[in-house]
């Protein structure tokens, strides 16, 4: 099994943990402050593992155009976030997770579009059941 398989699979579990998680910390909490206690935690978090693994740069010796998509990357993560405990606050969590699945959907679309990554059939089929799924949970 691959080792991106593997990372993969951590990251789709702890996100289901996020949401369960997340769903009981914004229902005594306004969820823009709950955002933020999670970024803090997630900031001390990976800033411990950078130095255990002692993986830390000069700013200086960045490459410029990484730097600044990470921090494009950086503000759609956080506006996601935002986004999701809100909804969070708002609705239930077993509808709530299934509609930010279907970022797999725009991740399909702008791959092929931004990054050239091919639209085979296997792709389009799994993104359509990845929608179909997620209309079925999430629409009442």
């Amino acid at each position: 099994m691959n080792n991106w398989f593997l990372f993969a699979l951590g990251s789709a579990f702890f996100a289901g943990l996020t949401a369960i998680f997340g769903k009981i910390g914004v229902s005594q909490l306004n969820s823009n402050l709950a955002t933020f206690l999670r970024t803090v935690v997630i900031l001390l978090i990976t800033a411990g593992v950078v130095t255990w693994r002692r993986e830390w740069e000069p700013v200086h010796q960045l490459p410029v155009r990484a730097s600044l998509f990470l921090i494009f990357s950086a503000v759609a993560t956080g506006l996601s976030w935002l986004c999701y405990y809100r909804a969070l606050q708002l609705g239930p969590a077993s509808q709530v997770a299934p509609v930010d699945k279907l970022s797999l959907a725009f991740v399909i679309v702008l791959a092929a579009v931004f990054l050239g990554e091919p639209l085979t059939w296997r792709v389009l089929v799994g993104g359509s059941l990845v929608v179909a799924g997620t209309l079925t949970l999430a629409i009442k």
